[in-house]
């Protein structure tokens, strides 16, 4: 059973709406925004073209880093409205995390986001990094962005990392993932409605939901690295992280599928509120730390 801490936030959560327009999704995301932890230092960087921020922990000496795409269905979400997840990333991995400011929809709908993803893993390899000194992870959208950038550096014959972690990923722009009406009364989240109205936005007039740079689902998964996959029992996304797993692993991938009990979409961002978002950017952690540990 989950704890009081986490039952009293998803209250919270439960008890709001998705704002249908853009501008207030933009800005209620942003409230939630809280300070990299102490520890934790950033640096803004212009990776080929792409903000950035380089969070470093101040005990370190790794030469790993990880590439950060944040959430917010391709059309809100930050490096503000994220770095209390991904600071508390850097600080229990000991290594640097860059949290990448891609483009949004519908100022800059798809392919928008996976050519900034590529620019900036681009930019680390031009700086020095090896390609298995780096991981790519996200959450939401930047779940899907995650599996996207990797199907991309792999096309183009780039040197793929060493891992990657896709957190509550949406890698399906159709929406036909059974959880989304079998977990629709469970997850306070995001409806099956929202998702696919935040689709059309990121498609653009003259998107196809079959594009497997938008959905994931629908690309070739051969070639891959390692992958540890994270949903909540209670999400409308749960089909996707599943339906992804038994592709990945078909297409002879390695991968990790965790489904936890009673969480929600991307309970990760919640780090400091509730133990079980301590324990799930623990588990990431430690899952990338056997990849890019000394």
């Amino acid at each position: 059973m989950a704890s009081a801490e986490f039952y009293r936030i998803r209250e919270i959560i439960a008890s709001q709406q998705m704002p249908a327009d853009i501008e207030a999704m933009r800005k209620g995301i942003e409230l939630t925004a809280r300070p990299l932890p102490a520890a934790v230092s950033g640096e803004m960087v212009d990776a080929n073209g792409v903000s950035c921020e380089l969070q470093t922990p101040d005990a370190h000496s790794s030469d790993a880093i990880v590439q950060y795409v944040h959430g917010g269905g391709y059309v809100a979400g930050s490096i503000g409205s994220h770095r209390n997840l991904t600071g508390d990333l850097a600080l229990k991995l000991g290594c640097p995390v860059l949290s990448v400011d891609y483009r949004l929809a519908p100022e800059h709908p798809h392919p928008a986001p996976v050519e900034d993803s590529v620019a900036v893993y681009r930019w680390l390899l031009e700086r020095g990094y090896s390609a298995d000194r780096i991981a790519i992870a996200g959450d939401s959208a930047g779940g899907g962005l995650t599996m996207s950038t990797l199907m991309k550096l792999r096309d183009l014959g780039l040197p793929l990392p060493a891992a990657a972690v896709p957190i509550s990923p949406w890698v399906d722009m159709s929406g036909t993932g059974e959880s989304a009406v079998t977990r629709s009364d469970r997850d306070p989240v995001v409806s099956a409605d929202d998702l696919s109205r935040i689709a059309g936005v990121f498609l653009g007039a003259d998107g196809d939901v079959a594009d497997p740079y938008a959905s994931p689902l629908e690309g070739d998964l051969a070639g891959l690295p390692p992958l540890l996959i994270h949903c909540g029992d209670d999400e409308v996304l749960l089909s996707d992280s599943e339906r992804l797993a038994h592709k990945a692993r078909t297409s002879g991938v390695d991968v990790t599928l965790e489904v936890w009990p009673e969480m929600i979409h991307v309970w990760h961002s919640m780090v400091g509120l509730f133990p079980e978002a301590d324990e799930g950017i623990a588990r990431v952690a430690e899952y990338l730390g056997e990849y890019l540990g000394d």
